[in-house]
């Protein structure tokens, strides 16, 4: 039988989730959204009917606000990966 030591602590928020993952979750399904506004947005420049009211256009602008969601999760993921990597080399 193999001793096997004690699983090291980490900065996980769920069981499975490294630091970062929600908000890249997140940043994921509010691009998901703006990309889904854009497409309304445009359909009517192709079809030849009338434009959508400006609110379209403005949730036109999750799709940027998805992607600085989802990098900053990254961000936090690559900065967490560097804590850990640091402290296992130190000990």
């Amino acid at each position: 039988m193999t001793d096997n030591p004690a699983p090291r602590a980490t900065a996980r928020t769920r069981p499975g989730l490294a630091p970062g993952d929600l908000l890249v979750r997140a940043g994921a399904i509010v691009f998901l959204l703006g990309a889904a506004a854009t497409l309304a947005t445009m359909t009517p420049l192709f079809t030849g009917s009338d434009p959508l009211p400006s609110v379209f256009y403005w949730l036109c602008m999750l799709m940027g606000l998805g992607f600085l969601l989802a990098a900053a999760g990254v961000l936090r993921s690559v900065a967490a990966q560097r804590r850990r990597a640091r402290a296992d080399s130190a000990a």
